[in-house]
């Protein structure tokens, strides 16, 4: 695992650089891309001066909002389907192409049920995101080893426990895998809809700053939603390898 993060991070530093290079020679125009040092630069600026700071609010709050509902929804749906299979043969189909579906189209009805409000755009980030929690749901379920459920009934454990003390555990990776996949889902429906869609969070700062050709700040705000998913990324990530360690799986 160590070697494998070494490598990763090498990749990203070398990817970096070469960017870099090809920004300060002139083979990326700077109309179309400035430096990652000056995104960083202007990134700092803008955290120190205080310019987006309400905007990412809004949007994080947004996002925290959808993931919590793209979890919780998307595993509540997952079990209630994998207990109907007729239900999954149905739904199945629909889940492997659900992205290729345009969600946005869905706003103006959002509006009219929700208001002129955050919760529209809640909504399109929950859409984004819990489809990928239930199909996680459905792979863990399926993949719970026989054995162990038919040790908890030998144990006499009762259906709750069972759930909590045998199952959940089990499907415990792939949950993780939703979960993760969730969470950068729910980001970008979130961010997407801002950008189109309100006028105010990063999406709107990042729309604004593009149509007003401000590159630094366009790149910068850019910079610091790849930083804050990353971020939360490696929590889940590491949350993830420990639970696997104290398993012995890792």
């Amino acid at each position: 695992m160590k070697r494998a993060a070494v490598l990763r991070w090498t990749v990203i530093v070398l990817f970096v650089v070469l960017l870099e290079a090809l920004c300060r020679t002139g083979l990326i125009n700077r109309h179309t891309m400035i430096p990652p040092t000056e995104m960083a630069l202007a990134l700092a600026q803008q955290i120190a001066a205080g310019t987006i700071s309400a905007d990412a609010t809004v949007t994080l709050r947004n996002v925290a909002a959808a993931f919590v509902a793209s979890i919780v929804g998307g595993f509540v749906l997952g079990v209630l389907i994998h207990a109907v299979p007729r239900l999954r043969r149905v739904l199945e189909p629909l889940f492997a192409s659900y992205y290729a579906v345009p969600t946005f189209v869905f706003y103006p009805v959002l509006l009219a049920v929700f208001g002129m409000n955050d919760m529209p755009i809640i909504v399109i980030g929950t859409l984004f995101g819990i489809v990928a929690m239930i199909v996680a749901t459905l792979n863990g379920l399926d993949r719970i080893p026989r054995a162990l459920v038919k040790t908890a009934r030998v144990l006499r454990m009762s259906p709750t426990a069972t759930a909590l003390k045998v199952q959940l555990p089990a499907i415990a990776p792939h949950l993780f895998t939703g979960v993760k996949l969730a969470v950068a889902y729910a980001f970008i429906g979130v961010i997407a809809a801002e950008f189109i869609l309100s006028d105010r969070g990063l999406g709107y700062a990042i729309s604004y700053a593009y149509n007003n050709f401000d590159n630094r700040k366009m790149y910068a705000l850019m910079l610091l939603i790849i930083v804050i998913v990353s971020a939360v990324n490696g929590a889940f990530r590491a949350w993830e390898m420990r639970l696997a360690r104290r398993r012995g799986l890792a």
